[in-house]
């Protein structure tokens, strides 16, 4: 069963077809800008941000830190209120259990709200294999995503963030959409096709914000109130939640909500913030039936490791935000279903190093996702970790650049080697260089390299490489230089005095 991955290509070729989309690249950045100004705004109303932040990664610790006891409270005051859990070691254990629930309510009308764990499982594509069985995806995001032959998403937050109105305008003709590519239309159109979906359903599948230990109950954060109409209406809701959401009571997920929001869309709260469970005696709607699935998948091979901090994440989507990787390649060119900064630490822990090997290595370590996550996850770190299980643990680099780096490393252990490579390296480097007129794009005083082999050849792919300095001009020079005399000062001036 195919999970995480959204594609087949090499990583290199990801990025190239992601570099050739402009109008995603433009998108991106007019959406990273406009959040800019947003979120920290919407912050800055709350008031004392980092307190908030120390806040919201003590309950998230504490919980990762006691998370079979909360897991456990929370299956039992489910089942109190007549509801059903199931734990789920695997995406495939997952899958067979939501089918086999499928089959015994005869359900072939299925609606679902968004949810990243329904994604990572295939959940959808496995549902369609049953006899007579549709499956719609409500949030307008995902429908569009949907109905463009499954096209993947590029943001957590903002599914289709690399499509324009014209794109999607061709995506609802098929539909029967006659209307102009303005949005307001093309959203009454969705919602009016969507509203008969949601009265002939007979089973809906939502995710899980943050599932509530001491209430048996879940929270879902939304901006279109699909959410609701996919729990209110049919008979029977299945909730899948990966197995680290979870708070211990309502206090805390009042906070949780507050700086999910905020961190997501620059709101000071969502349009739809809801808390529920089994219908209950006095309610006129909601589930009959009611299941959650709760999922492993890799998870708690984080639990007890550098990787823990890991499982805090909210899934706001602000450490993409104000990522430039992710600026210049996107959602897709990372071939995970969790992009950007968290993705490329959480894809590795769920999916593999053989898999997502190049997702560490997909960053400048500028520390700007440590900096904006609501919950304090030192994403960069994380990062650097991951890179040295692979290189020093794992030995998984079997390149000529590790045979490079080797050596590297023994002639900089050697002052010897390491003096020599210092004096001949502005010689050595005479056939790559080129002189160019000093300028401020260009300070290079002994030159630059416009294209060199191996391990310079990322570097000068992208933009020129200074030249080597000449040995009585590097720095190690001119620092003994400027030693020699400021202590020929110092001795002055003890002289006089």
């Amino acid at each position: 069963m195919a999970t995480l991955s959204t594609s087949n290509e090499p990583f290199l070729t990801r990025i190239k077809e992601s570099e050739d989309d402009k109008f995603m690249q433009k998108s991106v950045a007019k959406a990273q800008d406009a959040q800019w100004e947003k979120r920290p705004a919407s912050r800055k109303e709350l008031g004392h941000w980092e307190d908030w932040r120390n806040l919201g990664e003590q309950i998230r610790h504490h919980v990762i830190k006691y998370l079979p006891d909360y897991l456990e409270e929370f299956s039992d005051n489910v089942e109190k209120r007549g509801g059903h859990v199931f734990f789920a070691q695997t995406d495939k254990e997952a899958v067979d259990y939501i089918k086999k629930i499928a089959q015994q309510k005869k359900a072939h009308k299925i609606v679902k709200s968004k949810s990243m764990v329904t994604t990572e499982i295939n959940l959808d594509k496995e549902l369609l294999k049953l006899p007579d069985t549709s499956v719609l995806e409500t949030d307008l995001a995902e429908f569009i995503l949907e109905e463009d032959n499954w096209d993947e998403p590029t943001h957590i937050v903002f599914p289709t963030l690399h499509k324009n109105r014209d794109q999607i305008q061709k995506i609802f003709q098929k539909l029967g959409y006659k209307g102009s590519n303005e949005p307001g239309e093309m959203a009454k159109f969705a919602r009016h096709y969507l509203r008969q979906s949601f009265l002939e359903a007979d089973l809906g599948i939502t995710g899980c914000n943050f599932a509530i230990a001491d209430q048996g109950m879940i929270n879902l954060v939304t901006n279109e109130g699909n959410a609701d109409l996919t729990m209110a209406i049919p008979d029977t809701q299945v909730v899948v939640m990966g197995m680290e959401r979870i708070v211990p009571s309502l206090k805390e997920a009042e906070v949780m909500d507050n700086m999910l929001s905020r961190s997501a869309v620059g709101q000071k709260l969502t349009s739809y913030c809801t808390f529920a469970g089994p219908q209950t005696a006095d309610e006129s709607d909601g589930p009959k039936d009611f299941y959650v699935v709760i999922l492993d998948n890799g998870r708690s091979k984080a639990l007890g490791t550098d990787f823990e901090p890991a499982l805090q994440c909210i899934r706001c989507g602000s450490c993409l935000n104000v990522c430039p990787v992710y600026r210049h390649i996107g959602g897709h060119g990372y071939g995970s279903i969790y992009p950007g900064p968290i993705g490329a630490v959480l894809s590795p822990i769920l999916g593999g190093y053989e898999k997502f090997k190049d997702l560490p290595f997909a960053c400048s370590l500028n520390a700007a996702c440590t900096d904006t996550c609501p919950v304090k996850i030192p994403l960069h770190k994380l990062l650097i970790k991951h890179r040295e299980v692979m290189m020093d643990k794992m030995k998984l680099d079997h390149s000529f650049n590790n045979v490079l780096l080797k050596g590297a490393g023994v002639a900089t252990a050697a002052p010897i080697v390491f003096n020599i490579a210092l004096k001949g390296a502005y010689l050595g480097s005479a056939p790559l260089a080129k002189k160019s007129q000093t300028s401020v794009d260009n300070f290079f005083n002994f030159g630059h390299i416009e294209w060199a082999p191996s391990l310079a050849k990322g570097w000068t792919d992208v933009r020129s490489l200074p030249r080597p300095a000449k040995s009585s001009e590097n720095f190690r020079s001119w620092y003994k230089k400027h030693q020699a005399a400021k202590e020929a000062q110092v001795k002055e001036e003890h002289n006089n005095g």
